[in-house]
């Protein structure tokens, strides 16, 4: 009886030692989603009220003290010409789909759920690729920081399941 008293105050203070990193990064998800939704609304109502993104992207970087000759103030132009001819609907959609993904893996973590860490390790594991992808094509500070950041979210977000997993099986262990 001991024993199990034991292993249960192990596997309950595992679980507490967690908390506060989960519920960290499934705030940061959640914000995310919140975050995604205000722009989705923010460009559904500049489409509608016809504003020139271009000429917009333009004042912004001058405003920044950005020229108008580097790579990515390049990118940020065609990418402003390009949401002139998008679709309210799609904007919308793609954006509601990635917030209740947001919403649903944050309020997992937030509640210590295994399967929103599953989520969040194949979510985040994802994006990785991309990111590195983009770094070999145009290596700067921006690309290493969030690269840099989603892989220390999914390898602590693994350490995570892979403790739990551990807990378990010694768990088990000690109650047979």
């Amino acid at each position: 009886m001991n024993t199990t008293t034991t292993s249960q105050d192990r596997k309950v203070a595992r679980r507490h030692s967690h908390r506060a990193g989960l519920r960290a990064v499934g705030f940061i998800e959640a914000l995310k989603g919140v975050l995604a939704l205000l722009a989705a609304y923010i460009l559904t109502r500049m489409i509608r009220h016809d504003v020139d993104f271009e000429n917009a992207a333009e004042h912004v970087l001058n405003f920044l003290h950005i020229g108008l000759n580097h790579h990515l103030s390049q990118q940020l132009l065609d990418a402003a010409d390009k949401l002139s001819d998008a679709h309210v609907a799609t904007i919308l959609g793609f954006a509601a789909i990635y917030a209740a993904i947001r919403f649903v893996e944050g309020y997992g973590l937030w509640r210590q759920r295994a399967w929103a860490e599953w989520l969040a390790i194949a979510s985040g594991c994802i994006y990785i690729p991309f990111e590195v992808e983009r770094l070999a094509r145009h290596p700067n500070q921006f690309h290493w920081i969030i690269l840099i950041i989603n892989v220390l979210v999914v390898v602590y977000i693994a350490w995570v399941r892979w403790d739990e997993i551990r807990a378990a099986h010694e768990a088990r262990r000690l109650s047979a």
